[in-house]
């Protein structure tokens, strides 16, 4: 992938013997597993969840009426509408005397979407994280600098005590304080590091202002998440650090982070953590299950929930299952898009993914970018800004560099977009999810 070799892979690709038995358990036990976690999360939703029990009634099904893998399709999807509907403890399936924690969405668009967990639930959760990150390379004793977010957003947590489970060193830094999080990774030496890709960029800015090489940091693994990023992006900071970035994928209805992984020693997308989750993809508007290898709209079916089932959660995450292959588990290809970011403008369907894959085509241009949508009378406007890298200095190279990425993306995408070439620095940084899209269309 790189012309310039990463560190050896040494220590970072587990032993047969470090993975636990599902990992590499054949097909037809994780399928029978799956079938008999099914079964009880359906009873355990219908029993104690009055949603889902008025949901199962209007659709005509019933916990027995799944007997094998396939009769999930009957059931209905659970959206994001319904948790807040239910704000903020509607959804638990357990007394909230046994909740051992609550997390919540930032809430930004309404209610926020409240999850509880209980005590075995945090125990499956660390789990998880921890298979994870042992998956992207991690062993213990490693040092583990986690800049997700703390709080309410499962991100800073569920790593840590994922971390915390493998055997790692934890460092709490949290995200912002961007200055202080290069002085850590050059005086505690951490070898993994935990971030959203946006904000590892973020960093990346920040060790060459300080005229510090990023590629003779300790760091020899980044785990990232919450975000779809590209492989071209995967690239970028592979080449600057000099480390294994994967590919971390969860959201926090379903657990939070750790539902899947990628496995470094072959960074082909994410195994998906079969034992406790149930995937599916459907066409994203009929509904209809897919097969595997077509791309659609994943869903999840959690198997091992206690405090908050569910049942054929709709991620809007677009992506398509695969065949396993560092692991007997199922893979999902990386997630580059959701349907609720999908952009239509003058009829065509864009994502900002595609446009940071071609705006990296281009050396000089760099992956810190927006896209802003305006309306003139009846037609749709996008204009992309983005930022010249720092030895990008000449202006007329930056006027054919906006023109040049204009021209691929109407040949490749099919659509007219006016580029912006800025200075370096000029797009706000973000210490969490990166803002891609500004839109600023009058609403219907």
């Amino acid at each position: 992938m790189l012309q310039i070799p990463l560190r050896k892979l040494d220590r970072l690709t587990p032993e047969p013997t470090e993975l636990d038995r599902y990992e590499v358990a054949s097909r037809d036990e994780i399928r029978a597993l799956q079938r008999e976690r099914l079964a009880w999360t359906l009873h355990h939703a219908y029993d104690n969840v009055p949603h889902y029990r008025a949901k199962f009634d209007a659709a005509g099904v019933r916990p027995d009426s799944f007997n094998d893998l396939p009769d999930l399709a009957k059931f209905p999807f659970t959206i994001k509408a319904d948790l807040r509907d239910n704000y903020p403890f509607g959804m638990f399936a357990v007394p909230e005397t046994d909740i051992a924690r609550i997390h919540a969405s930032s809430g930004t668009t309404g209610k926020p979407t409240v999850v509880g967990y209980t005590k075995r639930d945090i125990d499956t959760w660390s789990d998880v994280v921890a298979r994870s990150i042992r998956a992207a390379g991690g062993r213990p004793g490693m040092k583990v600098h986690i800049a997700y977010g703390y709080g309410l957003f499962t991100g800073g947590l569920g790593a840590h005590y994922g971390a915390e489970r493998l055997g790692c060193t934890v460092i709490p830094i949290s995200g912002g304080m961007t200055e202080r999080q290069v002085q850590l990774i050059n005086d505690f030496k951490p070898e993994i590091i935990m971030v959203t890709p946006s904000y590892m960029l973020a960093i990346l800015d920040e060790f060459r202002k300080q005229g510090l090489d990023p590629r003779k940091s300790s760091l020899r693994i980044g785990i990232f998440g919450a975000e779809p990023w590209t492989n071209a992006m995967r690239e970028e900071i592979e080449e600057a650090f000099d480390l294994h970035a994967v590919d971390i994928y969860g959201l926090s209805e379903v657990m939070g982070p750790g539902v899947a992984n990628e496995c470094v020693e072959t960074k082909d997308g994410l195994h998906i953590w079969e034992d406790h989750f149930y995937p599916e993809v459907i066409n994203p508007v009929t509904g209809e299950v897919l097969p595997d290898g077509e791309k659609g709209e994943l869903v999840f079916t959690s198997l091992t929930k206690e405090a908050m089932p569910v049942i054929r959660y709709r991620t809007r995450d677009l992506t398509r299952l695969l065949p396993g292959t560092a692991r007997s588990m199922r893979r999902m290809e990386k997630v580059t898009g959701r349907s609720d970011d999908m952009m239509i403008v003058r009829g065509v369907n864009v994502f900002p993914t595609q446009i940071e894959e071609k705006l990296l085509t281009i050396p000089a241009l760099s992956v810190h970018y927006q896209i802003i949508l305006t309306r003139e009378g009846r037609m749709d406007e996008m204009e992309i800004q983005v930022e010249a890298r720092p030895e990008a200095n000449d202006s007329i190279v930056r006027k054919d560099d906006a023109r040049r990425l204009e021209q691929i993306i109407k040949d490749t995408i099919g659509i007219t977009a006016k580029v912006r070439v800025l200075d370096p620095g000029a797009i706000e940084r973000s210490v969490g999810k990166a803002k891609r899209i500004i839109d600023r269309r009058p609403k219907a």
